[in-house]
């Protein structure tokens, strides 16, 4: 079966594709945690529809037990640089988040969040991610969030390299 044609309308996201695994492992900090570290594989494609597919999958870096994951898509509306990110976590919480790509950057943030009823606490409240292709060629992503009892605050930062396209 050959691989679909990508759809024009994703084309200024092309250089998110592939599989990419962090290197070195992601860090991650908030006022309320202790800071850690972690392992993550992230997986965007297309299927030849205007939209990409993503998931993250993060992993503890001794021990390989799986953390924190997230799937869902990306959109870009028509004909503009205007982009929406559409989560579903691990966790309990559907985001929303959307912002605009420029160049080889996408700076998104939280449009609307829910999350399950029994949800832990504190609940977060926003979020931003900043995803960068940088000289080297690794892609970097950043978040940002705020909970009910804390402000917008840097939460974790990672870069990956490119393992397949």
């Amino acid at each position: 079966m050959e691989p679909p044609k990508m759809n024009p309308v994703v084309e200024p996201l092309s250089w998110m594709l592939g599989t990419w695994l962090s290197d070195p492992p992601g860090a991650g900090t908030f006022p309320t945690l202790q800071p850690f570290q972690y392992l993550e594989e992230v997986h965007i494609s297309h299927v030849g529809q205007p939209m990409l597919n993503f998931s993250f999958n993060s992993f503890h870096p001794d021990t390989r037990k799986p953390m924190h994951r997230e799937c869902g898509f990306i959109r870009l509306k028509p004909d503009t640089n205007k982009v929406a990110f559409v989560s579903a976590q691990n966790t309990g919480v559907v985001e929303v988040e959307e912002g605009e790509v420029n160049g080889q950057e996408l700076c998104i943030a939280s449009h609307s969040i829910a999350r399950i009823s029994f949800a832990k606490e504190p609940h977060v409240e926003q979020i931003t991610r900043k995803f960068r292709l940088n000289s080297e060629g690794k892609l970097e992503q950043t978040v940002s969030m705020a909970t009910t009892t804390q402000p917008l605050t840097q939460h974790l930062h990672v870069t990956y390299k490119k393992v397949t396209l």
